[in-house]
């Protein structure tokens, strides 16, 4: 049994289905802007990110008779721009590196005292942007897109493990920055 999501932009979509390129500038419109912070999140350069953008938007116009309202329209154009934004790093040949594959690494998640560092906004999204983009690409999918850990794996292709290994890293190495 398909279950449909309540879209308020459903509207906008069935008229960009018949060719509307007023309703496509619209969405575009409402859109646009929040998903450039996603893929600048992931790629932390405004050229690739304003690539990831555009590129998404001709997807999802293309393929805009494969969405079947299961989740809002934002929703599915959210997930269009971060595989952009990830093929994009691949392209780019970031390397996630599987954990499985050096047991001799210690992965023991060192405790810090998170509630001793108190930082401005702007601070924290600078240390973001010096992290490597593996690094970036986990912790930007676990902690501002909200996927966990088996989800980010199936993303980039990469064991759970992995996954969980580069979050841990990039953690530690995003409190090493801003303690600087």
């Amino acid at each position: 049994m398909e279950t449909l999501v309540l879209d308020r932009h459903i509207d906008l979509v069935e008229k960009c289905r018949t060719g509307s390129s007023k309703a496509q500038y619209e969405l575009y419109r409402l859109y646009s802007r929040s998903m450039f912070s996603v893929a600048m999140r992931i790629l932390n350069d405004t050229g690739d990110a304003e690539d990831v953008l555009q590129e998404s938007f001709i997807d999802a116009f293309d393929k805009l008779n494969s969405f079947r309202s299961e989740s809002t329209f934002g929703a599915w154009l959210k997930r269009i721009v971060i595989n952009n934004s990830i093929n994009y790093l691949r392209a780019r040949r970031v390397k996630f590196e599987d954990i499985d594959m050096h047991p001799e690494v210690d992965i023991e998640d060192e405790t810090f005292d998170e509630e001793e560092i108190t930082l401005k906004v702007d601070e924290v999204r600078r240390a973001i942007q010096q992290l490597a983009d593996g690094y970036r690409t986990v912790l930007t999918l676990y902690l501002f897109e909200g996927y966990d850990h088996e989800e980010i794996a199936e993303i980039l292709k990469v064991s759970e493990s992995t996954s969980r290994t580069q979050y841990i890293r990039a953690k530690k190495r995003l409190l090493e920055i801003l303690k600087q």
